[in-house]
């Protein structure tokens, strides 16, 4: 398609409404009306005009198509594509897609991303959302940009103090697309989720081993990596040097390690009288860390320096399987593991954390609707660090205690049930990375005395995680995912 066709046939799908006799007459005008019946949807910030004779103003599907634009307009600054039209309102209409959109003023001069408005090079705002006045009012016309294809470009009147009458707002219509859809989706309570479920025979067959040198050098193999990393919550690296910073290296890729009062990084290796179970050669039962903290670590890392003990085998098991298979078979114990509160915590003279948290987190539904999947967003599962109870205790015609004991055992079945146990026992120069929110991790005891057994752990942020991933999305996909929501990118 020629640029000149293609051009016509964006003007004749993408106009901010206006007189519908300017329309067909070919000239790109957006008008803003005084006073439009809309239909509302739900308290948001644009609505869908249903009045019949709005309909007929607003809809710009000409008779004949608008003519394309000649070249020289198709410029940054060409503010001559279309002229403003229409007497200063609180909402825009725009005709997205042949389907008209109302706009609040509101919105759209928020979301004004000028250099007046928000930092070029932080890219942070420079004025408030609280700064607006109420008597803000706004009217625009469509032109063309060279690299964002059509625009609105909204005039204010009774704009923010300190901005003068030359001041402009710009927004391309993908982007103001994009931001119905993503309403949209938001307020639909069924969200995006990558993430597989998996047992024993999944895992084995899915598992992913990344060398190491793919995993620094080639980001391409490394977005594949972290990817597989979300979606089943545990992968593994291979010819890691032998060095106890390679795991500083590792994580360092993905973003800034999380510093806890274990330090920057830690060891786990057989010692006496030790402040934690991981540092004996005891057996350890499947468990998450950190949970007497309020943000515990997203992903944890394990790094194999020495393996030369017997014993030590690791053990995985996917949380979020088991919490689905129960919700399955029970439908109470499930609730009750969503409700019930279980103190974790870690208590010694120099440190005392503290945290109580159910045992399954889903996520929060739209207040408009009703969920149509089950939306885990965290498990949390750590017997070995859990504390007394302090609520629902018991006591006469009290239920609520004995109903967790019976739900908790019912999981812990399912997690530690052979069909969903991956076994591994990691070698020297092999690193280990799991989702510690989701992915309970376990150890078989080990004899210390014929050999030395050391892993080198640290830990990443989910934020610094999801951060790193939804940049290398963008960059390969041209999309990314946030709140269950798939973005496309947008100029």
């Amino acid at each position: 398609m020629s640029l000149n066709a293609l051009s016509t046939r964006l003007a004749a799908r993408t106009l901010c409404s206006g007189n519908a006799n300017a329309l067909r007459a070919g000239t790109r005008s957006c008008r803003v009306h005084p006073a439009i019946h809309t239909r509302t949807f739900l308290g948001s910030f644009w609505s869908k005009a249903s009045s019949p004779a709005h309909s007929a103003q607003a809809s710009p599907e000409p008779a004949s198509p608008a003519p394309a634009p000649r070249q020289e307009h198709l410029v940054h600054d060409a503010t001559n594509a279309g002229q403003l039209d229409g007497t200063p309102s609180k909402h825009v209409a725009v005709s997205i897609d042949g389907d008209p959109r109302t706009f609040d003023t509101v919105f759209l001069r928020d979301s004004c991303a000028c250099p007046q408005c928000v930092d070029p090079d932080s890219k942070q705002k420079l004025f408030q959302t609280s700064d607006i006045p109420d008597s803000l009012e706004g009217r625009c016309r469509t032109v063309i940009d060279k690299e964002k294809g059509w625009m609105i470009e909204v005039e204010w009147r009774n704009d923010l103090p300190g901005y003068g009458p030359e001041h402009r707002t710009r927004h391309s219509i993908d982007w103001l697309r994009r931001a119905l859809n993503t309403e949209l989706e938001l307020r639909g309570g069924v969200r995006h989720d990558e993430r597989v479920l998996w047992n024993k025979e999944i895992i084995e067959k899915n598992n992913k081993w990344v060398d190491y040198k793919d995993w620094m050098e080639n980001d391409e193999n490394f977005f594949g990596a972290l990817s597989h990393l979300n979606k089943y919550g545990l992968l593994f690296l291979k010819n890691v040097p032998d060095s106890e910073e390679s795991v500083v290296d590792i994580a360092g890729r993905i973003g800034t390690l999380k510093d806890t009062f274990y330090g920057r990084t830690w060891d786990v290796r057989s010692k006496p009288k030790a402040e934690n179970i991981a540092y004996t050669p005891v057996f350890l039962g499947l468990h998450m860390d950190l949970l007497y903290t309020s943000n515990p670590p997203h992903l944890q890392l394990l790094h194999s320096l020495r393996a030369r003990t017997p014993g030590g085998e690791s053990f995985f098991s996917d949380s979020f399987h088991a919490a689905h298979q129960l919700h399955t078979s029970s439908a109470f114990h499930f609730r009750t593991l969503c409700t019930f509160p279980v103190t974790y915590h870690y208590h010694h003279p120099t440190h005392h954390y503290h945290y109580t948290r159910p045992t399954i987190e889903l996520y929060p539904y739209p207040k408009y609707s009703e969920p149509t999947n089950l939306a885990i967003h965290r498990v949390n599962w750590s017997p070995p660090f859990q504390g007394p109870f302090e609520a629902r205790i018991g006591g006469e015609n009290q239920t609520a205690l004995g109903n967790y004991r019976s739900a908790s055992h019912a999981f812990e079945k399912l997690v530690s049930a052979e069909e969903n146990l991956y076994e591994y026992r990691l070698n020297e120069g092999e690193c280990v990375i799991f989702d510690n929110r989701r992915v309970l991790h376990a150890r078989k005891a080990f004899d210390a005395t014929k050999g030395e057994r050391w892993l080198k752990g640290a830990y990443v942020d989910d934020d610094v995680f999801f951060s790193k991933l939804r940049v290398l999305d963008e960059k390969f996909t041209g999309k990314w995912l946030a709140d269950g929501v798939i973005r496309h990118a947008v100029k």
